[in-house]
């Protein structure tokens, strides 16, 4: 009996790289991982769902659980929130969870479970001093970074550039 892949959730916020985020599900489950997909609100509106979830097998997720329903059996190995923005990163540090994604990055860092995240926001946002504590009050949670915005390809007729978070990922699986 073969033994079920690792668990990882990818959680997506509303940032250019959400519109291709089924690359770097692809690549995920290539390296091996059992993807399930989580994102923001205002990530629904970049992404193409479909795509995501044949790149994922599994259905995308993005509103809270309902009071009655089932809380998700799947247990996370790591969390990846790619691209993490300017807002949720802040609300994130800050312990706000009123939406499905922090909810799953708040349970990922108070379970110990890994967490990669890949900034992504404009040069005034990043400059903000509350962006730089909450990126610095997060690293000491835990939390692994790539460079802000490691995800930008290198001319903009060029892919994202996911190796940064698939690198990390394979430090840590």
């Amino acid at each position: 009996m073969s033994e079920a892949p690792p668990v990882v959730l990818l959680v997506v916020c509303a940032a250019p790289p959400a519109a291709k985020i089924a690359q770097l599900a692809e690549r995920l489950r290539d390296d091996g991982w059992e993807v399930y997909p989580v994102l923001t609100e205002a990530a629904t509106a970049w992404v193409d769902l479909a795509s995501l979830e044949r790149a994922t097998g599994h259905p995308v997720k993005s509103e809270r659980r309902e009071p009655r329903e089932q809380k998700s059996p799947v247990r996370a190995d790591a969390v990846i929130v790619a691209p993490a923005t300017f807002n949720t990163i802040n609300q994130w540090a800050v312990g706000i969870n009123d939406t499905a994604a922090l909810g799953i990055l708040n349970e990922a860092l108070g379970a110990g479970t890994p967490v990669i995240a890949s900034p992504y926001a404009k040069a005034s946002l990043a400059a903000h001093p509350a962006f730089r504590r909450n990126l610095e009050l997060l690293t000491a949670a835990g939390v692994r970074f790539t460079a802000t915005d490691a995800l930008r390809p290198v001319t903009p007729d060029k892919p994202f550039r996911w190796e940064s978070v698939c690198d990390i990922l394979r430090d840590i699986g």
